[in-house]
C-alpha cells in the first residue's frame, strides 16, 4: 500500500467553510481583549494605584502586559506551528486566553491581574498562526484580498461585541443593583461577570476549532492509503524496483515525468527552508510598517475610553482662552455610554471591511492603497482633540465622523499588511516563522503604545493640554507615512503550481 497527500477541498476554489470556522476560533479572542478596554481605567482607580492623574498610565499598563508577553513569544508559537501544525498551537492560544480571562475577573489586586494578562500573552501565539493558516487555506491570487479582509472583519465585530460586553457588564452590582445584591460574589468581583461571559465564549471557540476546523500545514494534510497496483497501467515499466512496497520506479502518465518537479520533495523542501532569510530587506520594510501601524493604532485604542471619559470643561471656557494649546480633560462621557461608542465603532469598521474594501483593493491595487493610506493616517489623530470645541448637541456626530475616519484608514490598512507580508515571503515552509516574527514585533508596539500614551496623556492632563498624547499618536503616524516608501513592489514571482504571479 502507498499513502498519498488528500486535501478535503478544492484548491481552486474559495474555502469559504473552513474560513468560517476559523474566523469563530477568531472571534472569542478580540472579544476577550478589548472587552477591558471601557473599564481599565475605573479598574486602576478603584485599585487605588499612584495618584488618580496617573491611572491613564497604569491602565495601559494592565493592558500592554498581554502584549509584551505575547512578544517575547510570538516568533516561538509561529516556529513551533511550522514543526507540530497549525491547529494545536492555535487551540492552546485559546485555552490560555481563556484562563487569564477567569484570572483577571477574580484579582483583588493589580498584581494578580497583571499576572493573568501575561499567562494569557505568554500561552497565545494565535495571531501569527491565524495568519499563517489564511495564507495556506488560500492558494489562488485572485481570493487574496477577500480572504485577507476576513479576519479583520471578525476583529471588527470582536471590537463591537468585547468593549459591549466589558461596559455594560462591568461592575454589575452598581449597575444592577436588584440582579447582583450587596455581598453577591460580582460585588467582591466587580469585573468577573464580563470575564466569565469572554469565558465562555472562547470555550465554545476552541469546541468549534477542535472538531471542525483542519490541520492546514502543508506536510500535515490527511494521508489516504492507495493499493498497490493504484499507477499499474500500460505505460507502466515491466521492470519494478526490488524494494519492499513494490511501487514503479516511475509513473509515465505523470504531467512532471522527466521534470524538476520529479526529484525529491523534501529534499527540495529541505533546502528551500535552509536558504529562506526571513530577516531579508524586504520582509523587514513590511514588519516595520506593521509595527509602526500597530503602535499608534493601539494608542488610539488606548486614548479614546480615558478621553470620552474624563472630566469635561465647559465649552463656553474653552473658547474664553486665547492659548491654542489650551486643551483640559475629555468629554465626560460614562463607562455605559462610552461602551456603546466602541460597538458603534465596530459596526462602522464592518461596513469598511465588507463593503468598501474589497472592491477598493481590487481598483487601486494593493501596494497603491497601502501607500495612499497610511500617508493619510495622520489626519485620524490631529481631529480628535477638536471634539472638545463641539457643542453637546453635535457632540455624538463629531463623535461619530472621528471613528469613522480612523476606521476607514485602519481597517483598509491592516490587511493591505497581511498581503504583503505573505508576498514578501521567500517560502511557503517559513511563513509561519516569518508571521510569528510580524506578530512578536506587532506585540511588542502594542506592548509599548499604552503606558507611552498613558504618560503623555497623565502630563498632559497636568498642563491643561491632553491633545498632547494625541499629537504624539500623530507624529508616530506621520513617521510611517515616510516609512511606508520603503515597501517596494518588486517582480511578479512563480507560484508553487507553476504560474505567473502577478503583484497587486
Amino acid at each position: 500500500m502507498t499513502l498519498k497527500t488528500q486535501s478535503r477541498r478544492d484548491p481552486d476554489k474559495f474555502p469559504a467553510f473552513q474560513l468560517f470556522i476559523l474566523a469563530i476560533v477568531r472571534l472569542a479572542e478580540p472579544i476577550a481583549l478589548t472587552s477591558i478596554f471601557p473599564y481599565a481605567w475605573a479598574l486602576i482607580k478603584r485599585y487605588q494605584i499612584g495618584n488618580e492623574e496617573d491611572a491613564s498610565f497604569y491602565a495601559g499598563l494592565l493592558i500592554s502586559s498581554f502584549a509584551l508577553a505575547e512578544a517575547l513569544m510570538g516568533m516561538y508559537w509561529g516556529g513551533l506551528s511550522d514543526r507540530i501544525g497549525r491547529k494545536p498551537v492555535l487551540l492552546l492560544g485559546c485555552v490560555g486566553t481563556m484562563f487569564s480571562m477567569v484570572m483577571v475577573g477574580f484579582a483583588y489586586n493589580i498584581w494578580i491581574a497583571l499576572i493573568g494578562r501575561v499567562i494569557g500573552g505568554l500561552l497565545n501565539g494565535n495571531i501569527a498562526v491565524i495568519q499563517t493558516m489564511v495564507g495556506e487555506l488560500v492558494t489562488k491570487p485572485e481570493h487574496e484580498p477577500k480572504a485577507y479582509s476576513i479576519m479583520p472583519f471578525v476583529w471588527s465585530v470582536g471590537t463591537i461585541i468585547g468593549p459591549m460586553i466589558g461596559g455594560l457588564f462591568a461592575d454589575p452590582h452598581e449597575s444592577y443593583p436588584h440582579l447582583f445584591p450587596t455581598g453577591s460574589l460580582f460585588q467582591r468581583f466587580p469585573y468577573l461577570l464580563p470575564n466569565l461571559i469572554c469565558a465562555a465564549l472562547l470555550l465554545v471557540s476552541i469546541l468549534m476549532g477542535y472538531f471542525l476546523l483542519e490541520e492546514t500545514h502543508p506536510d500535515m494534510q490527511p494521508r489516504i492509503s492507495l493499493p498497490d497496483h493504484t499507477f499499474l497501467s500500460e505505460n507502466t515499466p515491466l521492470i519494478e524496483t526490488s524494494d519492499a512496497i513494490k511501487r514503479p520506479a516511475v509513473d509515465l502518465r505523470d504531467d512532471n515525468y522527466g521534470t524538476m518537479r520529479s526529484r525529491d520533495i523534501k529534499s527540495l523542501k529541505d533546502m528551500e527552508k535552509q536558504h529562506a532569510n526571513i530577516f531579508s530587506k524586504r520582509i523587514m520594510a513590511v514588519v516595520v510598517s506593521l509595527s509602526i501601524f500597530t503602535y499608534h493604532s493601539m494608542t488610539y485604542d488606548h486614548l479614546m475610553p480615558i478621553f470620552f471619559e474624563d472630566d469635561r470643561v465647559p465649552i463656553h471656557a474653552l473658547f474664553g482662552m486665547i492659548n491654542p494649546l489650551y486643551s483640559p480633560g475629555g468629554l465626560g462621557l460614562s463607562l455605559q455610554a462610552v461602551g456603546m461608542i466602541l460597538a458603534v465603532q465596530g459596526i462602522i469598521a464592518l461596513i469598511v471591511q465588507a463593503v468598501i474594501f474589497p472592491p477598493l483593493a481590487e481598483r487601486v491595487g494593493v501596494h497603491r492603497l497601502f501607500i495612499i493610506v497610511t500617508v493619510l493616517h495622520p489626519i485620524a489623530y490631529m481631529i480628535v482633540p477638536g471634539l472638545l470645541y463641539v457643542s453637546d448637541q453635535l457632540l455624538y456626530p463629531a463623535i461619530y465622523f472621528c471613528l469613522g475616519v480612523r476606521n476607514f484608514l485602519s481597517i483598509i490598512l491592516y490587511p493591505l499588511l497581511l498581503i504583503l507580508i505573505k508576498e514578501a515571503t521567500p517560502s511557503p515552509s517559513v511563513l509561519g516563522k516569518v508571521n510569528g516574527l510580524a506578530a512578536s514585533a506587532g506585540a511588542a508596539c502594542r506592548m509599548i503604545a499604552p503606558p507611552v500614551a498613558g504618560y503623555l496623556y497623565a502630563m498632559g492632563k497636568r498642563m491643561d493640554c491632553t491633545a498632547l498624547a494625541w499629537w504624539g499618536s500623530a507624529f508616530v503616524a506621520v513617521f510611517g507615512a515616510v516609512q511606508c516608501f520603503a515597501v517596494k513592489r518588486y517582480p511578479a514571482r512563480k507560484s508553487q503550481e507553476g504560474e505567473g504571479r502577478v503583484e497587486p
